[in-house]
Order: structure tokens, then sequence, then C-alpha cells
């Protein structure tokens, strides 16, 4: 897989950041696009950045798995995000619309 060039690896990690502040994409999904802003394979990925086993991180890609709050840290850590509860999203404060 081709690491993408650093403007494209920006545009990218805002997209991840505002898609995640805004409740748009889930934890599955996002750890599935930080893998593609650094442009590694789920083996990669999961045995350079995160140190975990390359199943655990394709069963939690694939919907399949589900790892413990500290191996979610361990992927999201190099993005400097944190694994948190959150209200459900009707109780979630929105962002007022620009006037």
């Amino acid at each position: 897989m081709k690491r993408p060039d650093p403007q494209e690896m920006a545009r990218m990690k805002e997209e991840l950041y505002l898609g995640l502040a805004k409740g748009d994409i889930g934890i599955r999904k996002a750890t599935r696009q930080m893998r593609k802003i650094l442009g590694m394979t789920q083996k990669a990925y999961a045995k350079r950045v995160a140190d975990i086993s390359p199943r655990i991180l394709s069963e939690f890609e694939n919907g399949t798995g589900n790892p413990t709050l500290a191996t979610l840290q361990k992927m999201a850590s190099p993005f400097g995000l944190k694994v948190t509860f959150l209200p459900p999203e009707a109780w979630r404060l929105q962002k007022p619309a620009d006037d």
C-alpha cells in the first residue's frame, strides 16, 4: 500500500478528526482510515505501529473482533486519539450553524 504524500495525509487526518468529532465515523472505520493515512497494510500497522497481533486488528476492522480497551488505545494513540465513552448521539451537543 502506497503512503499518501504529505498534503494528502494532512487532508485525510483532517477528514478523520472532523468525522470523529461529528460522530460520523465509528471506531472501526477510524482505525481503517488511520492505517490508510500511513499507507500501511493491516499487518504492518498492527506490528509496527500498534504493537498488536495482526489478527486482532483484522478481526476488529472486519467487525468480528472485540479488543480490550488497552488494545484499542494502542491502535488510536499514534494519532493522538483517546478511547473514551460518549453519550448517545441524541445527547451530544451540536455545533451551532454559522450565521
